[in-house]
């Protein structure tokens, strides 16, 4: 009978895989150095047991070997790297050729370095120029017309302004009128009603006194046409009494 198939999962006790450990390494070992041998092919072993102890085995000496792989890892890696910088490189060029032709056709249309220019070549840059003048004179058109409209409705929206503050004034011009005939007419009657009366002369202190209030007791004295008078009438003096003259 046959053995049957093992499954491949960790061994727990410590002792069997000591010992599993130990004699698969051997047979590893051998193994790899059976395949050098027989083959003629470069092998490098390199094992750490659970404990970290190294076990190794190189046909060619392990440094050797991995040099090797090292070289075959990262030769593609430069070998991108170098084609990206080509890519690059040709992209620079081209860019560069660009803008050399883009800086030699500005020179061209500024009527510069017309020497090395065929027949031919002047007569596709004389069309371009023409090209290039008539678009210039069509959008120049268009932005007058574009000014010309807009002036024309700003002049529109300034008269229409200007009409309305010339009925605006003219309303206010006739208020006023209203209010300076009324005026006139009030200080027409008011002088009508206090006119001046001028005096008969022209001197001053031929003026009328002021009729006045005089208070007190003084000494009247008779004048001789009243004394006559009064003596005509039978009066006596002595019974004359001197009081307040008002």
């Amino acid at each position: 009978m046959g053995r049957g198939r093992v499954e491949l999962k960790r061994i727990e006790n410590k002792i069997n895989r000591q010992v599993t450990f130990s004699k698969r390494r051997n047979g590893l070992l051998k193994k790899a150095y059976e395949l050098s041998v027989l083959c003629d092919a470069e092998v490098a072993l390199i094992i750490f047991s659970s404990r970290g102890k190294l076990y190794e085995f190189g046909s060619a000496g392990i440094n050797k070997t991995i040099e090797r792989y090292q070289r075959c890892s990262f030769t593609p890696q430069d070998e991108h790297v170098e084609c990206e910088t080509q890519s690059w490189y040709q992209e620079v060029s081209k860019l560069k050729a660009k803008y050399e032709s883009l800086q030699r056709t500005q020179r061209h249309l500024l009527g510069e370095d017309l020497g090395p220019l065929s027949i031919k070549e002047l007569q596709n840059l004389e069309k371009q120029l023409e090209g290039a003048l008539a678009q210039a004179r069509q959008r120049k058109t268009q932005i007058m017309i574009e000014q010309m409209e807009e002036l024309r409705r700003r002049e529109r929206h300034l008269g229409d302004m200007n009409k309305q503050l010339r009925l605006k004034l003219e309303a206010e011009g006739f208020n006023l009128k209203a209010m300076e005939s009324l005026w006139s007419s009030t200080s027409a009657a008011a002088n009508s009603n206090f006119t001046f009366q001028p005096s008969q002369t022209n001197n001053p202190m031929d003026c009328q006194p002021e009729p006045f209030l005089q208070i007190g007791y003084h000494h009247y004295v008779q004048p001789e046409a009243s004394n006559n008078v009064a003596k005509n009438m039978g009066c006596e003096t002595n019974n004359f009494m001197h009081g307040w003259v008002l």
